[in-house]
């Protein structure tokens, strides 16, 4: 099976250095010249022949620069479903720590969340636990969290957008809070979305969370779900995360992309972006920028 080598940089400097140098990895394996996806950006080479010694290779002269690069097969790589984690991967912070933030929590739970997001506790336990330390918040500091501190990441609505005007259908699917994610999906450009509930009594937060919680197995199932009802199959999807709640949906699909993610996603994830921007899981997918949704 054909695959295909691409690299995108940081920078124009890594750009430069990174081309020059796996084309001489190239040459003794008759690549082709590269087709430039993106100025001085990003790049790939069509590989007839795909093993762990070139993969080796490509690392080795990638070295530290600030450059991601994947191998993927070139059969099939748009794809047609796109399920994205929401927090710290399309936007720049984790909801609910911001949230406790306003209740004076915020030091207490992040670190309950960074232990649950490197699979060290389970996710389910992590987050009952979580949303009962903020019984009693009062649902102004929700909008206010909100306003105050979300963000897109860089390259996130162009990914969607992008993804979404070639004929893809988008989902944003987290363990997160719906609250949250109807916002974030209609700032970014997904077609739908997908998370948990918080309980409040019309003023406060209970300290309870809607059940059954959409936790690492639930976002496989959304994927395969959200598959299934366009005639796909997860084969034909991508899947995007930071977190081990990630890990299933990531696994499962034909291409997983791990977000400056945490150590047991890297490993385990098809492709990784840890310097460049969301645009990048575009480049992956063969897209130039030309083709950018308002490119």
């Amino acid at each position: 099976m054909s695959s295909v080598l691409v690299f995108v940089a940081a920078d124009r400097s890594a750009y430069a250095e990174t081309l020059l140098a796996i084309g001489q990895v190239g040459k003794p394996r008759g690549f082709t010249p590269p087709r430039v996806l993106s100025g001085w950006q990003a790049a790939e080479w069509a590989v007839d022949t795909l093993d762990a010694e070139l993969e080796d290779e490509v690392r080795e002269t990638v070295g530290d620069r600030p450059v991601d690069w994947a191998i993927l097969p070139a059969e099939g790589r748009r794809k047609r479903l796109l399920v994205a984690d929401m927090d710290s991967t399309i936007i720049g912070c984790e909801c609910l720590d911001e949230l406790a933030d306003f209740a004076g929590l915020k030091a207490e739970i992040a670190a309950i969340t960074e232990r649950a997001m490197r699979g060290e506790i389970a996710f389910e336990g992590a987050l009952r636990e979580r949303v009962g330390m903020l019984k009693g918040l009062g649902l102004d500091a929700l909008q206010r969290c909100f306003d105050e501190r979300v963000a897109l990441n860089p390259g996130a609505a162009t990914f969607v957008r992008t993804m979404a005007a070639h004929g893809a259908r988008c989902v944003l699917v987290s363990g997160g809070f719906s609250f949250f994610t109807s916002r974030v999906a209609a700032l970014a450009g997904f077609h739908a979305d997908r998370a948990n509930t918080l309980i409040d009594d019309g003023r406060a937060l209970t300290g309870a969370v809607g059940e059954p919680i959409l936790g690492r197995e639930a976002k496989r199932r959304a994927l395969e779900e959200e598959a299934a009802a366009i005639g796909a199959t997860p084969v034909d999807a991508l899947a995007i995360g930071d977190g081990a709640n990630d890990l299933d949906m990531i696994g499962v699909a034909g291409l997983g992309i791990a977000y400056r993610a945490k150590p047991v996603v890297a490993q385990q994830a098809t492709a990784k972006i840890d310097h460049t921007s969301l645009e990048t899981a575009l480049f992956f997918q063969g897209y130039a920028r030309a083709e950018f949704a308002g490119g």
